[in-house]
């Protein structure tokens, strides 16, 4: 079974929240710990894919409009999470990707600690049981 773990930041009034202001050693740390969980799950064979993002800031919303398409600015400043990065992930259970989602969300933060960041877990799936 293959699942999205979404990574969510936090927005901080009109910055966003990350390891922008962090001391270098700390965003080292930071940054080793996602490389070493990453490196762990692709020895296990259960990495499909990883990948960090741009911040919102540098987003655009695309719809499809009558005379082609229309582009907004990205996150807008109601929101107070944004999409950071995410792993794919391929299990054998449920419960697997939730303790690999709960390894990812103690990153350490600025002072070392446990960050304790929402990972969203998707299973990702084919058409709704109703067209199988």
């Amino acid at each position: 079974m293959k699942y999205m773990l979404m990574m969510n930041a936090m927005t901080t009034g009109d910055r966003y929240a990350g390891v922008t202001g962090w001391q270098k050693e700390a965003v080292q740390v930071h940054i080793a710990f996602l490389k070493s969980l990453t490196k762990s799950l692709r020895e296990s064979g259960e990495l499909v894919t990883t990948e960090g993002l741009a911040v919102p800031d540098q987003a655009r919303i695309v719809r499809a409009g009558k005379d082609g398409a229309v582009m907004t600015d990205g996150v807008f400043p109601e929101s107070k999470e944004f999409l950071a990065g995410y792993w794919i992930v391929d299990v054998t259970t449920p419960e697997r990707a939730y303790e690999i989602a709960a390894k990812a969300s103690a990153a350490p933060g600025p002072d070392g600690s446990p960050l304790n960041m929402p990972i969203e877990v998707r299973q990702i799936g084919g058409p709704p049981p109703e067209f199988l």
